[in-house]
């Protein structure tokens, strides 16, 4: 066996430096103030907790990225967090347990079985925001809108917004009586956009031809807002649910347009993105430099209901790394006052001084005894000097 370096990280393990730490916990904290500022509340789940707590309402794929190991205090079998939705759930179900509407946004690390096809990374660091008691749309839009505030405030430009309905699938396949496994295996091949399969799928089920050729056109129903007509048309013999689901969507996309004249929205109506939480709207916001979404979210409704409390519920989530990578480029010149202070053991004035500087959010740098580096070394702009009895700050040209 081939001894591996000691200094190699994990694939898709990546350590972050102090340039881009710095600029990752100053974002973290300005898009924290965001949620603040809008009325959430921060809540930090645990890292680790029972596998059936973190898989609650999600799919295969969530339960696939889940690391997986045996208490040794209890013997049950528990997780390490791929998602925090599920536990900020559980804490608005449960342990607040109250009847008002609950906004509630975290931050932390998650972990991944595997990597991303694009970014690679399976310690996302998520950072999101949840609304749990209220069914509308005006819940929905406000969330939307948030996400849009944050992705603004991170700096993030030419912003394209992702609209779907997961609604429209499931009011179709209930009024289609589809068994489990048809459903499962027509969403499998929705996901993968094959007109070929879905028109030889169909042909295999006892279905009326006019639903027939309603999933037929589904794949087909994406582009801007003219779709939702070309929709209405084809959703013609659908019932209510499907027709109300739409009329939701062309809602909320005229709400945005009001408060973002210039945003660009498109709709997507076999979308089905986390199909097996998502209960109603759901969205996703792209940029030209990334070919996948940097933040996504809907409704989610009932998820709640194991932890003792089904509640409508509707958020977003996005990767802070993800997000600190793509406005590194944009941080303002770093105007901080880094101070290198010499050695002076014992000399109280200058330990008031440099105390009275950190205090006002200077740098200050203590030499250390046998040190010969020089205040550039360390980033330093000015450096403390005794005159007159008084220690005092000198430029360095």
């Amino acid at each position: 066996m081939l001894r591996r370096d000691p200094w190699l990280l994990p694939e898709g393990v990546e350590e972050v430096l102090p340039e881009d730490a710095k600029h990752l916990e100053t974002l973290r904290r300005q898009l924290l103030d965001v949620f603040e500022c809008w009325g959430y509340e921060k809540v930090i789940p645990p890292f680790i907790d029972y596998l059936d707590s973190l898989l609650t309402g999600s799919g295969h794929d969530l339960n696939l990225q889940t690391f997986k190991l045996t208490d040794q205090l209890s013997g049950e079998v528990l997780g390490i967090r791929a998602d925090m939705t599920p536990q900020v759930a559980r804490i608005d179900a449960h342990s607040l347990s109250h009847q008002q509407v609950s906004r509630l946004c975290y931050e932390g690390t998650t972990l991944h079985t595997r990597g991303g096809a694009l970014d690679k990374t399976r310690i996302p660091m998520q950072i999101g925001a949840e609304l749990f008691g209220h069914a509308g749309i005006d819940s929905d839009t406000e969330v939307v809108r948030l996400m849009l505030e944050v992705l603004s405030m991170a700096g993030l430009k030419n912003v394209h917004l992702d609209l779907g309905h997961v609604g429209i699938y499931r009011g179709l396949v209930a009024q289609a009586n589809l068994t489990e496994d048809q459903e499962l295996a027509l969403f499998e091949v929705l996901q993968r956009k094959s007109n070929c399969e879905l028109a030889e799928l169909l042909l295999s089920y006892a279905m009326p031809a006019e639903l027939q050729a309603i999933f037929l056109a589904l794949p087909q129903l994406n582009g801007d807002k003219s779709i939702l007509a070309t929709a209405r048309e084809a959703f013609s013999a659908a019932d209510a649910s499907v027709n109300n689901a739409l009329a939701q969507l062309e809602e909320l996309a005229d709400i945005l347009h009001s408060y973002y004249p210039q945003l660009t929205i498109s709709f997507d109506l076999a979308e089905l993105r986390g199909y097996h939480y998502h209960t109603g709207m759901v969205f996703a916001a792209f940029v030209p430099e990334v070919g996948k979404e940097i933040a996504r979210g809907g409704r989610y409704d009932n998820i709640g209901q194991i932890f003792g409390s089904a509640r409508p519920a509707t958020g977003f989530s996005a990767d802070l790394k993800v997000l600190a990578a793509l406005t590194k480029n944009n941080q303002g010149a770093d105007d901080v006052i880094k101070v290198l202070a010499p050695i002076a053991i014992g000399d109280r004035g200058l330990d008031e001084k440099v105390r009275d500087l950190r205090a006002t959010g200077h740098i200050v740098i203590k030499q250390l005894s046998g040190q010969q580096d020089q205040a550039e070394q360390h980033g330093c702009n000015q450096i403390l000097e005794k005159s007159d009895e008084n220690w005092v700050l000198v430029p360095l040209n």
